[in-house]
């Protein structure tokens, strides 16, 4: 066994990243326990948080897949020793992405009512969805921007200073949501629904602008946009091309999660809210052993250490395992009062521990499957992503939540889909990984 790939090296890139990757569901998860144990409209608040959240998630995922390539590329580089050929590169990804995110918000802002009437929402729902997102996606631009940051992070085996970042956001964002959404009596006025918006648009803000603070004093990875294009911005805008579809597949599962939630009522899609966000948080939480996956199999790519790649992802595959089941086993301890802290409406919270037991249950097979998933990403094999999701969303997560819903399993259907969906997702990925790289290992 190779003494390169160490555990005490993968939990240096994977446990700080860990940290950091979960800021985004901290933001949306502190808006859910908030805005779902206020006084006023408690259900219809929380579920149009579900629903804005969903949609945001897709708008990030989609063009937050730069963090992948820019980290693929340039840790790819390292490992080559050629760095200094790519230190232009992530100021021009960064360029191109905040621009489609300007596009996206002159586009989406006017059409919000039209957009969350995709997602069944009606009356109350839908004006809380329309007011939240209006203000929400003003928060879109400094997301994508610390998004690439720290994928330029990750591509130079840093996780640390993303890691700071995402702690100050998380902070920021606790302590504005409390004041502003609740308001402090003659001082500040409870905005509720919108305080909580305007709470994770500030803290979005901050970690922006922390972002810009330590990849320019830590690093020596410009920001200022230099032209012509590097050679490899053909290679980035073909994987974010690949990933674009990639991701679109993938929030086709989303949408159709929520959707129907959204049709069985405002006490499924609450229950559904907190039970996804669970989910989210525990996908974050694995995805700083993704990360840690990503960033070293890009440099041992790049290096040509096929032997060492094959023996990270036997480890890779241990530590996942492991900690999903660590997720699942306090989950389990903690049943009850986990859905007591997002709200005390009891039939929200019946629907809710019906099904949290499968969200529990499939944690060990999602590790599996991101892992793997930040693996590819890491060796740039992004049409290889792709093909999978679109297999495992159209012929697997869209037939079964289908069938699930003519059957009347409600929430156990949608869940008992994603559970196929990450099945279907994961299993190809260790198949392909395997063929691929043990050939390789065994003729070097």
């Amino acid at each position: 066994m190779s003494a390169r790939i160490t555990l005490k090296q993968i939990n240096k890139l994977a446990i700080p990243a860990l940290i950091s990757g979960i800021s985004e569901p901290i933001l949306s998860l502190t808006d859910a326990a908030i805005i779902g144990n206020i006084d006023l409209n408690a259900t219809e608040s929380l579920a149009a948080v579900g629903i804005v959240t969903t949609f945001l998630s897709m708008l990030i995922w989609v063009l937050g897949q730069t963090r992948s390539a820019i980290s693929s590329i340039v840790s790819q580089y390292l490992g080559a020793d050629k760095l200094s050929e790519v230190k232009n590169l992530p100021a021009q990804a960064i360029f191109i992405i905040t621009s489609l995110s300007f596009l996206i918000i002159l586009v989406t802002y006017p059409f919000a009512p039209q957009i969350f009437k995709l997602y069944n929402a009606s009356d109350l729902i839908l004006n809380y969805s329309v007011d939240y997102y209006h203000i929400r996606v003003f928060g879109f631009p400094f997301t994508l921007f610390t998004i690439a940051v720290f994928g330029t992070f990750r591509g130079l085996q840093n996780t640390f200073h993303p890691m700071l970042i995402a702690i100050a956001g998380a902070i920021a964002n606790i302590f504005l949501d409390i004041i502003l959404v609740y308001g402090i009596e003659g001082y500040v006025p409870a905005m509720h629904i919108k305080g909580a918006a305007y709470a994770s648009v500030m803290a979005q803000i901050i970690m922006a602008a922390l972002s810009v603070y330590y990849i320019l004093t830590k690093t020596d990875i410009p920001l200022l946009v230099k032209f012509p294009f590097n050679p490899e911005i053909k290679r980035f805008a073909l994987m974010i091309v690949n990933l674009f579809i990639r991701t679109i597949a993938l929030n086709i599962a989303l949408y159709f999660g929520t959707s129907f939630a959204t049709k069985y009522g405002p006490t499924f899609i609450a229950a559904y809210t907190i039970a996804i966000n669970l989910w989210f948080l525990g996908a974050f939480l694995i995805d700083g052993y993704a990360s840690a996956g990503n960033i070293l199999s890009g440099k041992l790519l790049g290096g040509r250490e096929y032997k060492d790649l094959i023996d990270l992802s036997n480890k890779l595959i241990r530590y996942g395992i492991t900690i999903g089941l660590i997720i699942a086993v306090i989950g389990t301890v903690l049943y009850n009062p986990i859905g007591n802290l997002f709200t005390d409406e009891k039939e929200v919270l019946d629907e809710f521990y019906k099904v949290f037991w499968i969200v529990l249950a499939m944690q060990p097979l999602c590790a599996l499957a991101f892992i793997f998933d930040g693996v590819f990403k890491g060796l740039g094999k992004m049409q290889y992503l792709r093909n999978v999701l679109l297999f495992s969303t159209l012929l697997v997560f869209i037939p079964v939540i289908l069938i699930a819903d003519h059957l009347g399993y409600k929430l156990y259907g949608i869940f008992t889909a994603f559970t196929l969906w990450i099945i279907a997702r994961g299993l190809p990925l260790i198949i392909k990984f395997r063929k691929t790289f043990k050939s390789l290992a065994q003729n070097t």
